[in-house]
This record gives structure tokens, C-alpha cells and sequence, in this order.
């Protein structure tokens, strides 16, 4: 097994590990940092978005730097399209791209989701290269498989590739939405101000599964997944002058603590806001919200 083919699995490895720490969006620093494996230090980022780290063959990651110069998408067929390192097809950074597709390596995806927080995704393939465009196209693959050791299974990649980029489009959805609405309220509960990031959602003032939903900033609230809870279920509701309100059942139960301080003793108190306009909660979205929580008072 060549040094490339065994960095690369460590490398996955270490992932996975990163991964059940601090979920699929990595801080910086950490991917910087890296892994150690056969004595030499291995980060997993650098400046440029094509990466080959010292001593291996091919590149190891490819990056989307958040508002970066390339317009690397997604698209509707479920590929990724890459942009090439500059415009010269030839480059040496183009060029480790279109061997590591000869060679049908599995490399890992860093989308920089905002400054300093990539939301990762391995393995990936590079499965064309259109020199015209100066792009390359990217499939997402389930890591279990290299895991297994079938990374060779090229037969039936295709529908399972198809179904994993799906699911990464999803969670890239989901991850963005989280980590920019967190961001906006300054990594803390707006009910309570909890402030332990592993504790906190980003709540959708109108469900995503509603047609007037819209993945922004402004229908979103941090929230600690206690207080995510009992707004989803309109024990919680926010009025439009952004006044928290406990449904009125609720405040005449008799329980522990936890109710008295963690729920009743919220009722019509202010919720803490963004610092910039741009990212207050729609008074729109609250009033749609708030008719229904209404409704559930009842």
C-alpha cells in the first residue's frame, strides 16, 4: 500500500473522529492543524483550494473558500461543477486533479459554509474534466465504502452517488442555514442566552416544509434545543414585537423547576435580537408564526 493510499485513509479516519466531536462543519484551526501519520504533520487546508499535502502523490482536498473567487455549485442534476485552479488548464494544481480522475482516488470536500467554518464531506471523485469551461465534475460518495474497502465497486456507484449527493445537498442546506443563523445571534439561546454551541439549533420561524419557508438569515432564530422544542410545538410563541409568550395552559401547570424557570418565567420577556439589521427575524415570517401559535392557545 503506497503512502498516499494509507495518509489518505488516516486522513478519513481522523475525519470521522473530528466529525463526532464537533459535527460535519469544521473550525478552521482544526483542519489547518490536521492529522500526524508516519511521523510528519498532515493538514488538510491550505490558501490554495486544490491541496496536495507534502509527500503524497495526489491532491487530498479540494475547497470552497465562503464569497472565494470561484463559482463552484451544485447544481440540479446533483454534480458538483469545480473550478479549475486559474485558467490555465495546465496548471500543476489542474493538473493532480485530472491524474487523481485517472486514477479514480477518493479526495475530501471542504465548502466553506462562512469564514472559518467549512462544512466537510469525503469521499469525493472527480469524474469529468471540461478544459473548455475550466471545470471539473465532482460526485459525492457514501465514506462507508471506503471504509469497507470496496472503493473499486464502480458498477454501482452510480445510483448510490446520485442518492448520497441528494443527502449532501440537504445537509449543506441544513448546515448553512444553522451555523449563519447561530452566527447572527451571536452563538447564544435567544430565549436564555445559553451560550454552549453544541446545545443550540437554528430554529425556522416558518418550517421549511411550508412553501412560504426561504432558507435566510431572517427566518431563523438560535435557539437551545430545549426552547427549539417548545417553539416547534407551540408551547413558545414569539409575538412581532418579539415578545415571548408562554401558551396559556402551560403557565398554569404546577411542575418542577424546569417548567418554572426554564419555560413559565420566559413569558413576556423580549427575545435577544441580531446586533444588524440585516439579520433581524422577518416580522412577516412572526406574524405567520404567530397565528398560529395563537390558533394552538385555543
Amino acid at each position: 500500500m503506497s503512502l498516499d493510499h494509507e495518509t489518505r485513509i488516516a486522513a478519513f479516519d481522523w475525519l470521522k473522529g473530528q466529525v463526532d466531536i464537533h459535527g460535519d462543519v469544521l473550525p478552521r484551526h482544526v483542519l489547518e492543524k490536521g492529522l500526524v501519520h508516519a511521523g510528519r504533520r498532515v493538514p488538510l487546508i491550505s490558501p490554495a483550494g486544490i491541496f496536495t499535502p507534502k509527500g503524497l502523490t495526489y491532491p487530498l482536498t479540494i475547497t470552497t473558500a465562503p464569497k472565494g473567487p470561484y463559482d463552484d455549485m451544485i447544481g440540479t442534476e446533483g454534480l458538483l461543477s469545480y473550478r479549475y485552479r486559474g485558467s490555465d488548464p495546465q496548471h500543476r494544481d489542474n493538473v493532480g486533479l485530472r491524474q487523481a480522475m485517472r486514477d479514480r482516488v477518493p479526495l475530501i470536500y471542504l465548502y466553506g459554509i462562512m469564514p472559518g467554518r467549512y462544512f466537510v464531506v469525503w469521499p469525493v471523485f472527480i469524474v469529468a474534466d471540461d478544459p473548455a469551461h475550466l471545470t471539473f465534475t465532482v460526485e459525492f460518495d457514501d465514506a462507508a465504502v471506503i471504509s469497507a474497502g470496496n472503493s473499486k465497486d464502480y458498477e454501482l456507484a452510480e445510483p448510490r452517488r446520485a442518492y448520497v449527493t441528494s443527502q449532501v445537498r440537504v445537509r449543506l442546506h441544513q448546515r448553512g442555514f444553522r451555523e449563519r443563523v447561530i452566527y447572527a445571534y451571536r452563538t447564544q439561546c435567544a430565549f436564555c442566552r445559553l451560550r454552549h454551541e453544541e446545545l443550540l439549533d437554528a430554529a425556522h420561524i416558518i418550517p421549511d416544509t411550508e412553501s412560504e419557508s426561504r432558507p435566510t438569515v431572517t427566518n431563523g432564530i438560535a435557539l437551545c434545543k430545549l426552547h427549539h422544542a417548545a417553539f416547534d410545538s407551540f408551547i413558545l410563541g414569539v409575538s412581532p414585537g418579539y415578545v415571548i409568550e408562554v401558551r396559556e395552559d402551560v403557565l398554569k401547570e404546577r411542575d418542577g423547576p424546569m417548567l418554572q424557570h426554564g419555560i413559565k418565567e420566559l413569558h413576556r420577556q423580549k427575545i435577544i435580537l441580531p446586533r444588524r439589521d440585516e439579520f433581524m427575524p422577518d416580522k412577516g415570517y412572526l406574524e405567520w408564526r404567530y397565528e398560529r401559535f395563537r390558533e394552538a392557545c385555543t
